[in-house]
């Protein structure tokens, strides 16, 4: 199911082929109507007005819901007052071209330091269990070795951002945790009750990402009670 989560990224450039072969077709047909001038003749055209001259920008292809990136600083982690106080919020987008020039031009899991944490969640949605919208929820994870999940990241965002899920409403956002041994990606969402919910977006999840292990999902209020003692509510 790759193929599903790679329709966001040639969106722009299909819809780009076609505005170009329209243009193309426009021009043949207004070089059909000047072949009737005298040779010799001068036509103005709109190159002669400065406005109409100046190249019309590229369309842009907006996404359903506008997404921000955060970042936790792993060095910061051990001067920080209180749990998450060192998340920033980096740049918030809402086309798919705004995603590509971030996403382009920031390190990827394999690159990033070990503690850090780097999230995508909806705009407005803080990557933390004290957000309104996330404290009742939960989070399915999936593991991979040190530097083995800068692909399954890329499709997770793709993923998410591309509204594949059919639950996608109920979705908060994602993270990638950096670690010595192990990078860990999780999807964050809101009503851990939803027991059908939850399932739908763990099965399309590894669908989306081609992984063959078993998926937990641990509810977020036993992740607060039990920290690394929480077990998993759901499996797929």
């Amino acid at each position: 199911m790759v193929e599903e989560t790679e329709k966001l990224a040639t969106t722009a450039m299909k819809e780009e082929a076609e505005n170009s072969s329209s243009m193309a077709k426009n021009n043949h047909i207004s070089g059909g109507e000047d072949s009737e001038t005298e040779e010799g003749e001068i036509v103005r055209g709109d190159s002669d007005d400065p406005a109409k001259a100046m190249a019309a920008p590229p369309p842009r292809h907006p996404l359903e819901h506008a997404w921000t990136f955060w970042f936790d600083n792993p060095s910061a982690k051990s001067k920080q007052a209180a749990w998450g106080s060192s998340i920033r919020p980096i740049y918030t987008f809402a086309s798919v071209e705004d995603f590509w020039s971030v996403y382009n031009n920031i390190h990827h899991p394999s690159k990033l330091a070990v503690g850090a944490d780097f999230h995508c969640f909806k705009n407005k949605i803080e990557p933390k269990w004290e957000d309104p919208v996330c404290a009742n929820g939960g989070k399915w994870t999936v593991t991979f070795s040190r530097g083995k999940s800068d692909t399954c990241w890329l499709y997770t965002l793709l993923a998410m951002i591309g509204e594949q899920f059919d639950y996608g409403d109920e979705i908060c956002g994602a993270v990638v945790n950096v670690r010595a041994r192990q990078e860990k990606i999780s999807i964050w969402t809101k009503n851990a009750a939803n027991e059908a919910a939850q399932l739908s977006i763990g099965k399309q999840w590894k669908e989306f990402l081609d992984y063959n292990d078993t998926i937990g999902f641990i509810f977020h209020d036993d992740a607060k009670r039990l920290d690394r003692g929480a077990k998993n509510r759901y499996t797929v």
